[in-house]
């Protein structure tokens, strides 16, 4: 009888476990993993009701396309109207160096104030850089920040530096914690949204987020690393 209740009270125990790992256990766009905490790159206004977070990759079609073909619309329509604040992160995958080193690239680039500029540069030049590796990517990055109105060498100054890599690499974490698989992934005011879609399913995802409730505006006490 004895030893009876005590399997039955270990069972119960690891039951109730069990149910407050669940129930306790950090969510995508909660707590510690909120995608929208202490972005480094973000433009629009900070108190504006929905916030989007965009995790790219800079050798993904699909961002690509996203960048240069959707993006565009939904900040003139959205950002620079008010109505949404923009974060962009880095999602470069596993063994992806020049990835990585592209999102060091854009990173130098927002230090003169074009970082969405670069970021879309870097996507409109894929195919031209992603066979590049060591001095032959890093002089193709120069010569792109060039064309965007940065000094080259003050641009390979803070490349050769180092300082960028350990925010892409942070972003990659975060991308990894929140348990994402593929770009380009998206979070708008906390709900996941993944791939590439047209900017009119763009419109219908914006404005319900508009519709509903304005959820906290929480930036970590940090300001916008990024101006417009």
């Amino acid at each position: 009888m004895q030893r009876t209740l005590f399997i039955a009270v270990a069972v119960l125990g690891l039951v109730v476990g069990v149910l407050l790992f669940l129930v306790l256990r950090p969510r995508p766009g909660t707590g510690a993993l909120d995608p929208a905490q202490n972005p480094r790159f973000a433009i629009g206004n900070p108190q504006a009701r929905v916030t989007v977070v965009d995790f790219s990759n800079y050798l993904c079609g699909h961002c690509r396309d996203h960048a240069t073909e959707v993006f565009p619309f939904i900040r003139r329509d959205y950002i620079d109207t008010g109505k949404v604040r923009y974060i962009f992160r880095d999602f470069p995958f596993t063994g992806q160096e020049n990835v990585i080193r592209a999102g060091e690239a854009a990173a130098c680039a927002a230090d003169s104030g074009l970082y969405v500029e670069y970021h879309e540069a870097l996507f409109r030049g894929q195919l031209q850089w992603a066979s590049l590796s060591g001095e032959f990517l890093d002089r193709y990055f120069a010569d792109l920040a060039g064309q965007v109105g940065i000094a080259p060498a003050t641009f390979l100054q803070c490349l050769r530096s180092g300082s960028k890599r350990a925010g892409v690499l942070a972003d990659q974490k975060l991308a990894l914690d929140l348990g994402l698989t593929g770009t380009p992934s998206f979070f708008v005011n906390g709900e996941r949204y993944t791939g590439q879609r047209p900017y009119a399913s763009w419109r219908e995802i914006l404005d319900r987020a508009l519709a509903g409730p304005s959820p906290a505006q929480d930036n970590g006490g940090q300001s916008n690393p990024y101006r417009p």
